[in-house]
């Protein structure tokens, strides 16, 4: 099969398995990407035990005939109940060494020409920041099972197969973000203010906006591979009153002191050695 150059591209990738169908997410997607793209997968769990080694990996080596030396997992031990998805992503972002970062949800697939393209405006100069899909009514929630999934991966990719069971829903700034990775760094990384789930998808888009980066989209749409909730990625996280006052004060903010604020954070300031 023929694999797309994104040679200049890591894929980073924060997980925790918390469910079933969240594993055969994290499965889809990596054997999607390995089979398609010769790039860098950064894949970082953190949690009680590794859930990847023990039932991901075997799978995604049987799939890609052993052929998996594109893909870096991280394991960090963690009994806390939190997940802490800004600072994994940090973690990696310093981690990578390419051009391209991509800040990619596990649960979500792209259509090919949305990578390749998304990639090329970052490698070209066109976009610091590139949104692979439309502001709207561009989500496909997939409400995939075994065989669903099964059939997508044996079957070439084959899309018809994701769209048996859908619905149309709307999409607006998380799922996946290629983004230059100097200019990642240089606007502030991701805020770790922000603990498991919040409103930090908006918070990011309106921050690298806010500071005159070329921010920009395609409008395509993505597939959202659907799964159990948990605190971790639903609105009863414990710490979403701390994490929407943290987003109320980022909005009152202009270029300026929005970027003297998320510079001088402590966490910015230890990894950019500032």
């Amino acid at each position: 099969m023929k694999k797309f150059d994104l040679s200049k591209a890591t894929f980073i990738i924060p997980i925790r398995i918390e469910s079933d169908d969240r594993l055969r997410n994290v499965i889809t997607s990596v054997c999607f990407l390995l089979s398609n793209f010769d790039t860098t997968i950064i894949v970082k769990e953190v949690d009680k035990e590794s859930r990847f080694s023990r039932d991901a990996l075997p799978q995604i080596s049987e799939f890609l005939d052993g052929d998996i030396k594109n893909l870096i997992h991280k394991f960090v031990k963690s009994d806390s109940p939190s997940f802490h998805r800004q600072k994994i992503l940090n973690d990696m972002i310093m981690e990578a060494k390419t051009e391209v970062v991509i800040n990619y949800d596990c649960d979500i697939i792209l259509p090919i020409a949305s990578y390749i393209q998304a990639y090329e405006k970052i490698i070209n100069g066109t976009s610091d920041v590139v949104y692979p899909y439309g502001n709207g009514d561009f989500q496909i929630q997939v409400f995939a099972d075994d065989q669903i999934v099964t059939d997508f991966l044996v079957n070439n990719f084959d899309f018809s197969a994701l769209k048996r069971k859908t619905k149309s829903y709307d999409a607006k700034y998380g799922f996946v973000q290629f983004f230059n990775r100097e200019v990642y760094i240089e606007g502030g990384l991701e805020n770790e203010n922000f603990v498991a789930y919040a409103p930090e998808d908006v918070e990011r888009f309106y921050r690298y906006t806010t500071l005159g980066y070329k921010v920009s989209r395609i409008n395509d749409v993505v597939y959202h591979l659907e799964h159990a909730r948990t605190p971790n990625s639903w609105f009863n996280n414990p710490h979403m009153k701390s994490n929407q006052e943290e987003w109320e004060k980022i909005q009152k903010m202009d270029k300026d002191i929005l970027k003297e604020y998320i510079t001088n954070q402590d966490y910015y300031k230890a990894r950019t050695n500032g």
